[in-house]
């Protein structure tokens, strides 16, 4: 059994491990606030964006971002984070985006792989494998910003447009709740538009054309898109790491309990041990 001190220490030092993680999972809740704000400041954008499109879209109506070819060469955009302490978060990342390039690379057809990676976290472990890496974004992961974000959409689709790369697919946590954060596996180019049969659903007047308005509101929709999965993996990264501090916290607490019953048993014994001593010197003496 250990001693006094070593019990003591052990609980000192398990108290000290508490309040940090109870610090850090007080600091994630703030800043998963501000990224819930953010999204939802963002989503009647979206929706007023997709009403639009939805209205402009016409059975005959073409664009040269929704036009589907052989996959020859795929970019692949995996979002993790730039800190660790949040559960499985980009382990699972990791895991999906060497599961989308095995399975790529076991095609029957020749594909070129071009990876992507925001957050520094999944770039140092995909830098470890033999996948090379064509561009990080590290700081972004923790400061999602729109304008680098939608740079990096512009050039995405200049390269779709000049047949660089046949598909852009998204690796992401979509955020649902602070308890639920669902990995997503999501083409971004081409851009899959939900035809109708004919016509449109509203009595819109279009000007100068739906053609027109169409052909700015797509680049507009895959930036946005983008951006959605940016914002959905930051919200995520801090849901997970609230989870994962508030479960060290409990954990804590639990042990640091069972240490206290443990102390306090070998007080006791040492106790009733000093008594007995002092007891049975006594009846000798006698």
């Amino acid at each position: 059994m250990a001693s006094f001190k070593e019990i003591r220490k052990r609980i000192n030092s398990i108290k000290s491990t508490r309040k940090t993680t109870s610090a850090m999972k007080m600091v994630s809740s703030a800043k998963l606030h501000k990224a819930e704000n953010m999204i939802a400041n963002m989503r009647p954008y979206a929706e007023a964006l997709h009403r639009v499109m939805e209205a402009s879209l016409t059975a005959d109506y073409s664009d040269a971002l929704s036009s589907e070819r052989p996959a020859g060469k795929v970019a692949i955009v995996a979002f993790a984070s730039d800190s660790s302490l949040c559960g499985a978060f980009n382990s699972n990342v990791l895991r999906e985006l060497l599961r989308v390039v095995e399975g790529y690379r076991r095609s029957p057809e020749s594909v070129k792989i071009l990876v992507y990676t925001v957050g520094r976290k999944v770039y140092d472990a995909i830098r470890k494998t033999d996948i090379a890496v064509t561009g990080n974004f590290e700081d972004l992961a923790g400061k999602p910003g729109y304008d680098v974000i939608a740079d990096f959409a512009e050039s995405l689709i200049r390269q779709f447009e000049n047949r660089e790369i046949d598909r852009v697919e998204l690796i992401y946590h979509h955020f649902k709740s602070a308890g639920s954060q669902v990995l997503l596996r999501e083409q971004l180019l081409p851009v899959a538009l939900h035809k109708t049969d004919g016509g449109n659903s509203t009595d819109y007047i279009f000007e100068p054309s739906y053609e027109g308005l169409l052909n700015a509101l797509i680049p507009k929709s895959v930036k946005l898109q983008l951006y959605t999965a940016l914002l959905d993996s930051n919200a995520s990264e801090h849901a997970a790491r609230m989870i994962a501090m508030q479960t060290a916290t409990d954990n804590a607490d639990d042990l640091v309990g069972e240490l206290t019953v443990e102390y306090n048993k070998s007080r006791q014994q040492a106790i009733t041990n000093e008594l007995l001593d002092i007891a049975g010197g006594h009846a000798g003496n006698l």
